[in-house]
């Protein structure tokens, strides 16, 4: 070896054998967060910590300024974090992935841009046919929450919001219960005086939830579903003995008849919940109880529901007080809002990382069932089939993009 190839080793300019560079799939996301228009609807998807992690991975992130005020999150916030506060929503809207909290309103399609991806609630009893013609129109990647499936094929927001909604529904009732205008009783029990009598209709994350606060007061519990098995892991989760039941109309109407709250939590799996509880058996109740139709947001379990707002949230049939507000956990807005960014931060790292959100989709199958429509055509087969829509299966247009 010469003294010229022998310094050059020592200096790190001799050639040596390296491994093959991988190449990297880094996409850099472009990521709106508008300011929500609906009627009471202070949550935000993204909080400033989960911001400040996106910017640092390189992706941007532009906020419409007063988007997080409802959350207790300022425009500060999000500018130190790294977010750019932008004062319309046409500059929010030219984002290439939209994360909002509500579907989307006719003056927001006004600002949407072809080919964006939304990613928000759906709410589908809330929509007509108009609304996924303009997605399509738009070319649009339309992701609903309530869809959203994790590995374990779990539904994660739909838990998430449900275990507020669960803690929630119990503080509503004996809010109703206790005024002036309800039956005057304290939701639960005391020494010596019979403890309130709760029906909740559905034995998921709701049930689970409510039922252990309302133990936790005192109250006297019935829970009703039509499958076994869940009512199974029900009382697995809760840990104690309840009343359990399939639901049997004679049982229930018996229930529901002595019940001082009802609480229906029983979701469809086509999208819209069944009713279970009838004109009749409602007329039958005491008169100023109480019943909460938490998934009022999929049509609801009650034939006397009708959905309301946080504004008006409440009304009255056969003198039995209804609360048919759809999105519940907005009323607690700043912890809906840190739930739901733990939820979409991985989600939204990974997608960058990937490649964008066509890889992701493709690389992860159990998400893909968030999504309800793909550029231009329904992949959702409960919607099409509903609005007399064409329907394309997503994993065979992933695939087929794939050659």
């Amino acid at each position: 070896m010469t003294g010229f190839e022998e310094l050059a080793k020592q200096t790190a300019l001799y050639p040596k054998e390296l491994s093959a560079a991988v190449k990297s799939t880094q996409s850099s996301l472009l990521i709106g967060l508008p300011k929500e228009v609906s009627l009471q609807e202070n949550r935000i998807a993204l909080t400033p910590e989960a911001v400040a992690i996106l910017v640092r991975n390189g992706h941007e992130v532009r906020v419409e300024t007063g988007a997080g005020v409802g959350a207790k999150f300022s425009d500060s916030d999000y500018s130190e974090a790294g977010a750019h506060i932008v004062y319309s929503p046409k500059e929010v809207y030219e984002a290439n992935l939209i994360l909002k909290i509500e579907p989307l309103v006719d003056e927001e399609f006004n600002h949407l841009k072809q080919g964006t991806t939304l990613i928000s609630a759906l709410n589908l009893p809330a929509h007509e046919r108009s609304y996924f013609e303009k997605l399509n129109d738009r070319n649009v990647t339309g992701i609903a929450y309530e869809l959203i499936e994790d590995k374990a094929e779990g539904l994660p927001v739909i838990r998430s919001m449900s275990e507020m909604a669960g803690s929630i529904v119990l503080l509503i009732a004996g809010e109703y219960l206790s005024s002036a205008n309800g039956r005057g009783i304290i939701l639960g029990g005391i020494t010596g005086v019979p403890p309130t009598k709760v029906v909740i209709i559905g034995a998921g994350t709701v049930a689970e939830f409510a039922t252990r606060a309302a133990l936790g007061l005192g109250a006297d519990i019935k829970i009703f579903d039509k499958d076994l098995y869940k009512l199974q892991r029900f009382k697995y989760a809760i840990g104690t003995s309840v009343y359990t039941s399939i639901l049997d109309s004679d049982t229930l109407s018996e229930a529901i008849e002595r019940a001082d709250v009802v609480i229906g939590a029983l979701r469809g799996d086509d999208g819209r919940s069944p009713v279970v509880v009838t004109d009749t058996m409602v007329s039958r109740m005491k008169p100023h109880s109480v019943i909460i139709d938490v998934a009022i947001d999929q049509g609801g379990n009650f034939e006397t529901s009708r959905m309301t707002s946080h504004k008006h949230p409440v009304f009255r049939v056969h003198d039995v007080i209804h609360f048919c507000v759809p999105n519940i956990a907005a009323r607690v807005p700043h912890t809906a809002s840190m739930a739901l960014s733990n939820i979409f931060l991985p989600f939204l790292l990974q997608t960058g990382t990937i490649g964008g959100i066509e890889a992701m989709l493709y690389a992860n199958r159990w998400f893909m069932k968030g999504v309800y429509c793909h550029k231009g055509t329904l992949t959702n087969l409960h919607i099409a089939r509903t609005f007399n829509m064409r329907y394309k299966d997503l994993a065979l247009i992933l695939g087929a993009g794939r050659f």
